[in-house]
């Protein structure tokens, strides 16, 4: 395994790859808050690109997802780790076959919750896989919004109590990652569509759909307001803003937002806070 320092750079370099909407605000951290919250953005990576992978089958998802949550679960081993995914290596990005170096960088106090938000979100998407993400009710939507994302939220806000002592709600965290996850589920309707995939509750519309995004995205704003550490403040802040004027562009009938208007709320986060 790299050397720590270099290690870090290279989580670095990947979470640039993976995500320029996450790996803007991560650089706005401190030290230790950053390496965890890399860590566990590229833990979780690592096991979404299993479940969104084109080249793999059901049961090969449903197996790898349900085993990588049972190694998250207990005392992670990055050899049995690497032994899972050795008969994939040609078709996994490297973000999933490096899984044991993303939580090695995890500071040793925080890795435990990381470890424990990964397997749940494993688990709760090998659920997702065997249903053919086939969302039929609010409740599902809900139950499927949490595994990918309100899980996310919740992590975070444990972080934030474990090194800022900041105390947040947890529903209002939970809503953070679903109005987020609300917003992709409208910019790639028409994707999902063409996999077959369905997200949108069985007679739902697209103004639905808007409802559903806005409702959670509020409760956003309102977490906003327990948090009052600059750094962190800026990391959940930029997330936030662009979810709002993405849903503002879709309602506009544009795809998304261009990289000139992303590139000018990144300022804009960062003047005001």
């Amino acid at each position: 395994m790299p050397e720590a320092a270099t290690l870090q750079k290279e989580a670095m370099d990947m979470l640039k790859q993976t995500s320029r909407t996450f790996y803007i605000p991560i650089t706005f951290l401190e030290p230790k808050l950053k390496k965890a919250v890399a860590s566990a953005y590229l833990v979780m990576r690592a096991i979404d690109e299993i479940e969104d992978h084109e080249a793999l089958g059901s049961q090969e998802k449903q197996a790898l997802l349900r085993a990588t949550s049972k190694m998250l679960a207990t005392e992670f081993n990055t050899k049995e780790y690497e032994q899972l995914v050795e008969p994939f290596q040609d078709i996994l990005p490297e973000v999933s076959l490096r899984l044991g170096d993303w939580l090695s960088i995890c500071p040793v106090d925080l890795v435990d919750k990381v470890k424990e938000s990964s397997s749940e979100m494993a688990e709760g998407m090998a659920k997702w896989v065997e249903k053919n993400w086939q969302v039929k009710t609010k409740e599902d939507l809900d139950e499927y919004t949490y595994y990918v994302a309100g899980l996310v939220g919740v992590m975070l806000s444990d972080l934030w109590k474990w090194n800022a002592g900041i105390d947040t709600d947890r529903e209002l965290a939970i809503a953070y990652g679903r109005g987020l996850q609300a917003v992709n589920i409208l910019r790639n309707k028409d994707e999902d569509k063409e996999r077959g995939v369905q997200f949108f509750p069985e007679g739902w519309t697209r103004e639905d759909m808007f409802h559903y995004a806005e409702g959670n995205l509020a409760k956003a704003d309102e977490y906003m307001k327990s948090i009052n550490r600059r750094s962190i403040k800026l990391f959940c802040k930029l997330p936030l803003a662009l979810a709002h004027k993405t849903l503002k562009a879709l309602k506009s009938g544009k795809e998304k937002m261009t990289r000139a208007e992303v590139e000018a709320t990144v300022e804009e986060v960062q003047a005001e806070s």
